[in-house]
């Protein structure tokens, strides 16, 4: 038998398989805590929604300011299908999902032919519309009341003759949580190499060429709006099994601007990037949280810290700190252009 030779490995797929044996192996240090814990899984939970908006913004350039609204839809559908149906989450799930991208093709289909600021102000008007229904329709949502007593994840193998096992603590959902990036991860990395990844990145870099070569925009974008939608359901379907509680404040505009800024500051279309974003972003969230009651200031000023990060991004760092390499060099090029623009000082004789 010949011996086994092991695979040669890249330097950014060891640090990924390091980062990956440190998540697993976290919850067993000794200074973790369940706070600490709690903080982990937000921190994954907005990887998913950071990596499910990224599709439309990082992928295709366009700005979604109301992705909240299929954040708290997913949300919803998981809490009333358990309140009402007592659904298991591993059902719900396919269910949130499909939910999320029948709502962005209901969006995208007529608005996605708009562009700039005015797609961006359906978008945030499409948000603000979400969470107007989900105080008003007490009826079907409890309103400002919230939805309480939404059941934890189990594993129910009763039907097989087995166990069920429920999900107490923060433990079991730190690794479900850890699963549902790894499976993000992988998708956007198939999508990204995929034939549809590669007509969105022609779409964002020059749509009139992509026209040319034979791209559908609209039908294009409009499937980049449903997937990214899906996976902002998916996040949201987690998300109210972990708090076993739903209110309409949950999902309001700035849940959609921290979501941006994470992608923003990672860098558009690169998908460690928002990762990044996503870790340092709630985790100064949770810092300033703490912080900002101790100098006497409220716990809102947070998001006017999000806010200085873009300006100063938007400045010195447009692309992000992981920018791919297309927007890296079309930064590049408008700042030059800008330059051989700029007009002479003085007078011309």
């Amino acid at each position: 038998m010949g011996k086994f030779v092991p695979p040669n490995l890249t330097r950014g797929a060891k640090i990924r398989i390091g980062l990956l044996i440190f998540a697993l192996i976290l919850p067993f240090l000794p200074f973790v805590t369940d706070y600490l814990l709690h903080i982990v899984i937000l921190i994954f939970l907005y990887m998913i929604l950071a990596l499910g908006l990224n599709i439309v913004p990082g992928f295709n350039g366009l700005l979604d300011l109301g992705y909240v609204g299929f954040y708290g839809i997913g949300a919803y559908t998981s809490g009333l299908l358990t309140y009402h149906f007592g659904l298991s989450y591993w059902v719900i799930i396919p269910l949130a999902f499909i939910n999320g991208a029948i709502w962005g093709i209901l969006l995208g289909a007529p608005t996605l032919r708009l562009t700039g600021d005015y797609f961006a102000i359906v978008t945030f008007g499409f948000s603000e519309l979400v969470v107007l229904f989900l105080t008003n329709e007490i009826w079907l949502t409890r309103g400002p009341l919230g939805l309480p007593g939404i059941d934890v994840v189990s594993i129910d193998l009763t039907l097989f003759g087995g166990p069920k096992w429920e999900f107490v603590g923060e433990l079991p959902y730190y690794y479900l949580a850890i699963a549902m990036v790894l499976v993000t991860v992988f998708v956007m990395y198939r999508i990204q190499d995929s034939r549809l990844g590669r007509a969105w990145f022609a779409i964002r870099d020059d749509e009139v060429a992509a026209v040319s070569c034979g791209i559908n925009l609209l039908t294009y974008k409009v499937i980049a709006f449903a997937i990214s939608a899906a996976f902002g359901a998916v996040g949201g379907s987690f998300f109210a099994r972990w708090m076993t509680f739903l209110s309409p404040d949950m999902f309001k505009f700035w849940e959609s601007f921290l979501i941006l800024c994470m992608i923003v500051l990672g860098g558009m279309g690169n998908i460690w990037g928002v990762m990044i974003g996503a870790v340092i972003l709630v985790s100064l969230s949770e810092i300033l949280r703490e912080l900002l009651p101790l100098l006497g200031l409220p716990v809102e000023g947070r998001f006017l810290a999000f806010g200085l990060i873009m300006v100063l991004m938007m400045r010195y760092r447009p692309a992000g700190m992981l920018p791919i390499a297309a927007v890296a060099a079309q930064m590049r090029a408008g700042r030059t252009k800008r330059k051989k623009a700029k007009p002479a000082v003085g007078i011309n004789k």
